[in-house]
């Protein structure tokens, strides 16, 4: 017999299935409840509401559990190319050989982007922050491709919308990168794979063959798999959300961006590095800074340690700190602020205070350090960020649709006035 949650409103009681998850997540089915009873639930952020039921990514923040499809976040990290994370999130299963080959290919037909969209670039100020870039970029990929706009596109039309996004997302980050230098942009290089095209698109030079370093390549494939998705984040909320209303991918795509824009969702790991250069700013002293963050009348805080949903250890931390170690290793930078890094994660992780409150070193503290070694300014972090979250937020759009849900319409209680007397302007 079905589990049953029962409710008593004015004196009646109404009983509320219980769903229960793949994993064993309960969720009471509040689908009815305005109609049975004429109220509603009250629950800020949705930080207790299910707004959806989804395939893609399971996350237990206890037990600090993270799997995509059902394979866990560590073996994906240490065996598969980001691309191959990208088809199980958006196809549901790791690709057969054959298949990947195909998806490479399909991609690699579909990395330029139209010579028109150069003429944003030398429109936009030479300050505009490349998040604002990315978001509009992203939606004007529409007007380049209006078969898009089409609600219900065929499956083959779609599958092409998403491949061709899939597709441009590197190149527009890397020409965000190259403008903001003033370097004449690199074309994509179709014999390179998705994340050494990329790579080389963003650090290469037309006057010379750079070769770009395995070791980076594949941190760059790490740290974009730890993002490629986190469940029903607010950036991947809001593609839903705006896909429910028909909205095309590009449109809904760019709305994600614009949500991961905001500094609590996505520019942690440029809080980080702005943390590090405060304290080194202040003569690089990481005790007097750990001991401000321990007071609790300091309202300093330490960027990059702990995490809103885990409550435990990150399980993307585990895996990034790999990935840092051997990328500062392999470079041999000898930046102030890396060392500073390093001392505050030594004590993170020894500090009684911060290992009774679970305060561990998170994926945004790692990543940050990552991306500041490679030479990308902090306002491109997030910008990269977006470019792992990609297939993640593909998949949201594709699952939406595939599940036929209605157009997202949250409700409210309202606070404001009751009835007013209209009173004319000569009278006010």
């Amino acid at each position: 017999m079905s589990e049953i949650a029962e409710i008593i409103v004015d004196g009646k009681k109404i009983e509320l299935p219980v769903i229960t998850g793949t994993e064993d997540e309960k969720a009471i089915d509040i689908s009815k409840l305005r109609d049975l009873t004429g109220h509603i639930t009250l629950d800020f952020g949705y930080k207790n509401t299910g707004s959806t039921k989804s395939a893609i990514t399971f996350l237990d923040g206890e037990e600090g559990i993270l799997k995509y499809r059902g394979y866990s976040i560590e073996e994906l990290a240490e065996k598969s190319t980001f691309l191959e994370v990208s088809y199980l999130l958006i196809y549901g299963n790791l690709p057969t050989q054959t298949e990947l080959d195909n998806f490479q290919t399909l991609i690699s037909r579909h990395t330029l982007i139209h010579e028109d969209m150069k003429k944003f670039f030398d429109g936009y100020p030479s300050k505009s922050h490349p998040m604002g870039q990315l978001s509009a970029l992203v939606c004007s990929l529409s007007a380049f491709y209006p078969e898009s706009l089409v609600a219900e596109q065929t499956k083959e039309e779609q599958e092409l919308t998403m491949i061709k996004l899939l597709a441009k997302m590197p190149t527009i980050v890397s020409w965000i990168y190259k403008k903001s230098l003033g370097h004449p942009l690199i074309y994509p290089r179709n014999n390179f794979d998705y994340v050494t095209n990329f790579l080389n698109m963003t650090f290469g030079q037309r006057t010379e063959d750079v070769t770009i370093d395995p070791v980076v390549v594949s941190a760059m494939n790490t740290l974009l798999i730890l993002h490629a998705d986190h469940e029903q984040n607010c950036s991947a909320s809001t593609v839903r959300m705006v896909g429910s209303s028909d909205c095309n991918l590009f449109a809904s795509i760019s709305a994600g961006i614009s949500a991961l824009w905001g500094p609590l969702h996505g520019g942690a790991n440029q809080a980080v590095i702005e943390m590090l250069e405060l304290i080194k700013a202040d003569g690089g002293d990481t005790e007097k800074w750990i001991n401000k963050a321990k007071d609790k009348n300091d309202p300093f805080r330490m960027m990059g340690f702990g995490h809103r949903v885990y409550k435990n250890f990150d399980p993307r931390a585990k895996i990034i700190k790999k990935a840092c170690d051997d990328v500062l290793e392999k470079l041999g930078i000898n930046d102030p602020i890396l060392s500073i890094a390093k001392r505050l994660e030594e004590a993170a992780l020894s500090d009684p205070y911060f290992i009774e409150r679970k305060l561990y070193p998170n994926v945004d503290f790692y990543s940050g350090i990552i991306y500041r070694a490679l030479g990308f300014p902090t306002d491109m972090f997030t910008v990269l960020f977006a470019l792992g979250r990609l297939p993640g937020w593909i998949a949201q759009w594709k699952e939406m649709h595939e599940n036929k849900e209605p157009i997202g319409r949250p409700r409210q209680i309202y606070t404001g006035h009751t009835n007013r007397k209209y009173v004319d302007v000569n009278g006010r």
